[in-house]
């Protein structure tokens, strides 16, 4: 092999090497969305009985900033590792990037219910506080419903480019 050959084997070896590592990047951020995903949905099941048992007023204060606190957290994740990334013109791949536009409203106005449902209730001090708490609740449970409907979307256009092109790599 002459010298050229040996340069251009080590390039295309290093690109492989790269995308292999930024696909299990994606593997990594898209994992984690799934495990934030759980915690909202066992927080908000947590905070739902809590609320349906008539629990003390602590209790379903301890609840439900637990489950504001993981439904901001699912919210961060998704918008800054994924959904930026894509906004910000950093996807390649064109089936992902229209899944992500037809996605992107109700992934945009998910995340606003998110916000205001934390927002209302971050300073619950008292029972009145959370007399709309069982509605606010059905309502929120909707909107991530839509949310994780529209997101599994995504995932799998995501995942199934990452699976096609692992292919052509191997």
């Amino acid at each position: 092999m002459s010298d050229s050959q040996i340069r251009t084997a080590e390039g295309i070896a290093q690109k492989s090497s790269n995308e292999i590592d930024r696909r299990g990047r994606q593997i990594q951020t898209i994992q984690s969305l799934l495990t934030e995903r759980q915690e909202v949905l066992v927080a908000m099941w947590e905070l739902a009985k809590l609320e349906s048992q008539e629990a003390g007023f602590s209790s379903t204060i301890e609840g439900l900033k637990a489950f504001s606190e993981a439904l901001v957290d699912y919210s961060a994740l998704g918008h800054f590792e994924i959904y930026e990334r894509i906004i910000g013109g950093n996807e390649r791949r064109g089936n992902v990037k229209k899944v992500a536009s037809t996605i992107y409203p109700v992934i945009s106005k998910t995340t606003e219910q998110f916000v205001d449902f934390n927002d209302k209730y971050d300073g619950a001090d008292d029972q009145e506080s959370l007399t709309n708490l069982h509605k606010d609740l059905s309502l929120i449970g909707e909107s991530i419903a839509e949310r994780i409907e529209s997101e599994d979307q995504l995932l799998h256009a995501m995942n199934e480019t990452a699976m096609n092109e692992a292919a052509l790599v191997i």
